[in-house]
């Protein structure tokens, strides 16, 4: 899991502690984030597509932008992208510059990796 989607389950748990609403959530969080594990993401820019990075492609003059994260993370980012999906998977394979498929067989260059 990235650092910002620990951080954010953490303030959810934080307020739900707060609130004493929903237990069985509360419960479900405090297991997930006993069992994470936090990927650091690297302190340079990289050529590489690497887990918890912004990735922007140019898909025939349209511009998509994903972030990769871990599957309990895929409901905090409108633009996430999980690891394990065939995206995911053709992201981590790939490089600034490269083309890769969209899930739709569009074909999609990476044009910024953040």
């Amino acid at each position: 899991m990235t650092a910002r989607g620990a951080k954010r389950l953490r303030a959810e748990l934080t307020s739900l502690r707060a609130s004493g609403a929903n237990a069985e959530r509360t419960a479900e969080l405090e297991r997930l984030l006993q069992s994470v594990q936090v990927v650091d993401l690297p302190d340079a820019p990289s050529s590489s597509v690497t887990f918890g990075a912004t990735v922007t492609l140019d898909a025939n003059g349209e511009t998509e932008t994903y972030t990769v994260v871990g599957v309990d993370e895929l409901d905090l980012a409108r633009d996430a992208v999980s690891w394990i999906s065939p995206l995911g998977k053709a992201l981590l394979a790939a490089e600034l510059g490269d083309r890769i498929m969209l899930e739709d067989g569009r074909s999609a260059k990476i044009v910024k990796i953040e």
